[in-house]
């Protein structure tokens, strides 16, 4: 049976554990977060309940991948967080998905490449903070059983 025990000392930064031991490895490694979001739109030239205005609590997975730095981190989930809050979320929660993105028909399809996008852009021009950041893949539920993605290897040609 394991027995809970409260750590005797907390590990120290140059006493127990080095610095240049917090970076482990310099392997390519994939970090994972995801958003829920709601919001309503409808398809044009669709026929189907979808032609009519409705809505949809969405949930996005963002595989980002990168290389780790000195603290062996790749990339903060609170960062992403953040680039999801003021760069992307902002023009999908709450609103009616037809008037704040560009001019498409809101599929899934197509909402999935623009978040792509936009998350692919934030990392470029973030790029003196992480060792290769990339966007991996987005996958966006529309439902909790039905999903659009886009993965890198698709959408960039290297």
């Amino acid at each position: 049976m394991y027995e809970f025990r409260i750590v005797d000392q907390l590990q120290k930064i140059d006493k127990d554990i080095k610095g240049e031991q917090l970076k482990y490895h310099s392997k390519r490694v994939l970090v994972s977060k995801e958003f829920t979001f709601d919001a309503a739109h409808h398809l044009h030239e669709y026929e189907g309940k979808c032609k009519n205005l409705h809505g949809h609590t969405y949930k996005v997975i963002f595989g980002l991948s990168g290389f780790v730095d000195d603290r062996g981190l790749m990339i903060d989930f609170g960062d992403i967080k953040e680039i999801w809050k003021s760069e992307i979320e902002i023009y999908l929660d709450h609103r009616y998905l037809n008037e704040t993105l560009p001019p498409m028909n809101t599929t899934a399809e197509n909402m999935v490449v623009w978040i792509y996008e936009k998350m692919a852009e934030a990392l470029a021009n973030r790029q003196h903070l992480y060792q290769g950041a990339r966007v991996e893949f987005v996958r966006l539920y529309e439902t909790p059983t039905s999903y659009a993605e886009a993965r890198r290897e698709w959408m960039e040609i290297d």
